[in-house]
């Protein structure tokens, strides 16, 4: 009898967490670009023309990145964009926003409400939507707020791509800001998130 109980314990290990992963939307939509959508950690601040997180994602998937990060940009005012961001007709969306909301000390609140407004607005375009979450220093709430709207929403949820890099001076640029080998750690941490949900 006891040779049984493992094997059994690991189907009901398997079945629970297969039932409570969260169906990602939209993941068969015909559409093909994929768009990152962001502030200046998706512009590449802090690095050479080229050698932004999107350049290096888009050699790592072997197809464009289309940048969309805009220095200085907050999540509440990040919707305003929105209609650039869906003329491309996008398959992908990675929505990457709240590092200057925060160090502006405005609402995390605010910012998260923000974030499922593109998140469902880029959804009723039909596309996936990813939510990249910075992870920097303070930022936790911001983490467990973005985790949590991912789930909800059906959305892929990227998380603290700034881990391992803020502290460490040979991936920085400036105090905040990574530099090439620094984004090449982000791209890597995007790319094998959204990997399987990228149309090939």
């Amino acid at each position: 009898m006891k040779k049984w109980i493992l094997p059994a314990a690991l189907i009901v290990c398997a079945w629970y967490f297969m039932k409570s992963s969260p169906e990602i939307k939209n993941l068969h939509n015909p559409y093909t670009a994929v768009v990152a959508f962001g502030d200046s950690l998706t512009a590449g601040y802090g690095a050479p023309k080229g050698a932004s997180y999107p350049d290096v994602l888009a050699k790592k998937l072997g197809r464009p990145v289309i940048n969309l990060g805009l220095s200085g940009d907050t999540a509440v005012n990040a919707p305003t964009r929105l209609p650039d961001v869906l003329a491309y007709r996008p398959h992908i969306v990675l929505i990457e926003f709240g590092a200057n909301d925060y160090m502006r000390g405005m609402s995390c609140e605010e910012a998260v409400r923000a974030v499922a407004q593109m998140v469902e607005a880029v959804q009723n375009a039909g596309a996936v939507a990813v939510i990249v979450d910075t992870g920097g220093p303070g930022m936790g709430e911001y983490t467990k707020a973005y985790q949590r709207l991912a789930e909800e929403k059906g959305a892929v949820f990227v998380p603290a791509i700034l881990k391992g890099i803020f502290h460490d001076r040979r991936y920085k640029s400036d105090m905040v800001h990574p530099n090439a080998a620094g984004y090449e750690k982000v791209a890597e941490k995007v790319y094998k998130a959204i990997k399987p949900y990228v149309k090939q």
